[in-house]
């Protein structure tokens, strides 16, 4: 063999079997313009030849590592205070990295389907608002929010960005395309906090729960207390993993202080109950084992009133959508888990996507004010069913998050209560504020049992706490409670 035909063998080989890796990439999770989550450790991670030494300098920090075998590597840097100062990250190796404009502040990932994802622009055309709920301002148009960082995650749209975009300040062109529950719930906590604030925006239009949660995680037979065991929950189809493995693993391991969840609709068309409790709970516990949290806040949204009996593709009862809202609740037994009710933000229940986004965005973050960063004073809830007392002919209903007190929103009595006796035979019922409690009768039911409140898809009741929020939908009847 002659020596130039060797040295052609030879550097094909070497081409063929290293490697592609010629220069240090990172995600696109990480770039310009982010927010980096305070008071934790915040990952740094990529890809660079095996060997390569790289080093990650940040706000004094300076830490290095090797890339292993397979060309990955990841550093952490110390927890850090919050910063309004715009810094630089560089991230160097064969080649350099320079990432400008970093903050550090609160970052939370909002996820769920197309009430989550719907965007600012969508306000164009919402001129009224019949309840009164009222943008604080026309952010559309006018936001200018330097210091709320966006991060609009798309599945088609997430290999590594060339020139390290993807974040951008809460306004102008990116902020229109971005959720707007997310945005709210942003603007709102940084009016708390006063710190800066990072969202990430991973949802899709009429998804299902299982495309958001890893295939293999979804591989178990949940067991009852009871000790009954139901299907595989794999067995319900629905494109297991699908934007699971194209927008949440490549965020993972990106710093977050919590998750916002807003999701169900497709599910209850399905007339799901205690299969989507298993199921939320697997994506609350499979998600926080992946960021390595597992007391990662985690707040979701009870989905709005919808005439789902409706449906012509399978039928469905006027107690389909309060059954759901219990299976959603089942997974509060999980810590640092909890939700915020937006019965009272709809039109018309023939509307599938209630255009109050602000409100709900508000409402999430006053349960982040509480939950999260312990604001206690913040009233986050109207009043949720605690328990129930049989006195005489009438049942007392006992609440907590009854802020300054029981109220009705238009002066009228309670609405949306009934009362059976051991029959299970529900009537409507009158229902009377005493104190921190509500006492319910109906004359036909002498011997009462049992009482539910809101217990239908069309139910908005006025029933409220003095800060103006919804009081919760329940049934002292509730057969799961004790299986799950």
């Amino acid at each position: 063999m002659n020596f130039k035909k060797y040295l052609f063998l030879l550097s094909a080989f070497v081409l063929f079997t290293t490697p592609l890796f010629s220069q240090i990439t990172i995600p696109k999770i990480l770039g310009h313009n982010m927010v980096l989550q305070q008071l934790k450790a915040v990952p740094v991670w990529g890809t660079a030849t095996p060997g390569e030494k790289i080093s990650v300098a940040f706000a004094g920090q300076n830490k290095t590592t090797v890339a292993d075998k397979s060309g990955k590597w990841s550093i952490k840097l110390s927890p850090m205070k919050a910063s309004f100062m715009p810094r630089e990250m560089t991230i160097k190796g064969k080649n350099t990295i320079v990432l400008k404009n970093i903050l550090v502040g609160e970052v939370w990932l909002c996820s769920g389907q197309s009430n989550m994802e719907y965007a600012m622009r969508k306000y164009s055309k919402f001129q009224t608002a019949v309840k009164g709920y009222k943008p604080p301002e026309d952010d559309l148009n006018n936001a200018n929010n330097t210091n709320i960082r966006i991060f609009l995650d798309r599945r088609k749209y997430m290999d590594p960005s060339p020139e390290h975009l993807g974040w951008d300040a809460a306004m102008g062109k990116p902020l229109v395309d971005f959720s707007a529950v997310g945005y709210y719930f942003a603007k709102d906590l940084y009016t708390k906090l006063h710190v800066p604030i990072g969202m990430i925006s991973a949802a899709v239009p009429g998804s299902r729960i299982e495309p958001w949660i890893q295939a293999s995680k979804m591989e178990i037979e949940p067991k009852l207390k009871n000790g009954k065991i139901l299907n595989k929950l794999s067995a319900d189809g629905g494109d297991i993993g699908k934007f699971y493995d194209t927008m949440i693993q490549p965020i993972i391991p990106f710093a977050l202080k919590g998750m916002l969840w807003y999701q169900g609709e497709s599910n209850c068309f399905l007339n799901e109950n205690i299969r989507y409790a298993y199921k939320l709970k697997t994506l609350i516990e499979s998600w926080r084992n992946d960021w390595k949290d597992k007391k990662m806040p985690f707040y979701f949204v009870q989905i709005a009133p919808y005439n789902y009996s409706a449906s012509k593709d399978r039928p469905l009862t006027a107690e389909q959508l309060p059954e759901f809202w219990e299976a959603q609740k089942l997974t509060l037994h999980l810590k640092n888990t909890n939700t915020i009710a937006i019965t009272d933000l709809v039109d018309s229940i023939a509307d599938l996507h209630p255009g109050y986004k602000w409100e709900v965005g508000r409402r999430l973050s006053l349960l982040a004010a509480n939950k999260a960063y312990g604001q206690t004073n913040v009233v986050y809830s109207g009043p949720v069913f605690q328990k129930m007392k049989i006195v005489n002919n009438t049942i007392e209903v006992s609440y907590s998050n009854t802020g300054s007190g029981l109220s009705s929103r238009n002066g009228k009595p309670l609405s949306w209560f009934t009362i059976a006796g051991a029959d299970g035979k529900f009537v409507p019922a009158k229902a009377e504020i005493s104190g921190n409690k509500v006492i319910v009768s109906a004359p036909e039911v002498q011997h009462p049992y049992s009482v539910r409140f809101g217990w239908n898809e069309a139910a908005q009741s006025n029933f409220i706490n003095k800060e103006g929020l919804p009081a919760v939908p329940f049934r002292s009847d509730n057969p799961w409670e004790k299986l799950f």
